[in-house]
């Protein structure tokens, strides 16, 4: 008779901060085609509560992504961009365990031994970019980009740009 022994793998379970999910929004009723210009709303720029060298990467970065799609920066421009942000603090915990002995059953089994519980606190963030026709003074398109952020100074550009770059690969939308 063969015995059965069970060998403890341990699986890290680890959030990647590479990983920004995106949704977008838009008025269906928008030819997005003429839109060539763009400008920063100021105004709402200044509200955002994050401090004012987060708030330069951001806009270097959709700088970067609206000049590789064709856009120009203009004092007249048919776009105004502006963006906003939340943060939330968030836990896992992931708990192991396991064990060998002989089968299921009554009885306790001496050979069982336990596992680990790992937690991983992490600050998850949301950026939200808007473009508003700079005639109508409407909203016309929204997109949202959600994931782990980073305290490393030396990786938030990394972080913001990837942010931007993934919320912006979804304009313009294409209609169905």
């Amino acid at each position: 008779m063969k015995k059965l022994f069970f060998i403890p793998v341990v699986f890290f379970i680890m959030t990647s901060c590479s990983s920004v999910r995106v949704n977008y929004d838009y008025d269906k009723k928008v030819d997005f085609k003429p839109y060539k210009t763009y400008a920063f709303l100021k105004s709402g720029i200044d509200k955002v509560e994050i401090s004012d060298l987060d708030k330069k990467r951001i806009m270097h970065a959709i700088d970067d992504a609206l000049s590789a799609k064709g856009f120009t920066k203009s004092e007249s421009p048919d776009l105004l961009i502006n963006f906003f942000t939340k943060e939330r603090e968030q836990v896992d915990v992931n708990q192991f365990s396991a064990g060998w002995g002989y089968g299921w059953g009554y009885g306790w089994n001496p050979y069982f031994w336990g596992g680990n519980t790992y937690v991983n606190r992490y600050t998850e963030g949301t950026l939200y970019i808007d473009l508003i026709d700079a005639k109508k003074k409407e909203l016309i398109w929204q997109g949202e980009g959600e994931g782990a952020l980073t305290k490393d100074t030396d990786r938030k550009d990394e972080v913001i740009k990837e942010f931007v770059t993934k919320i912006l690969e979804q304009y313009p939308p294409q209609k169905k």
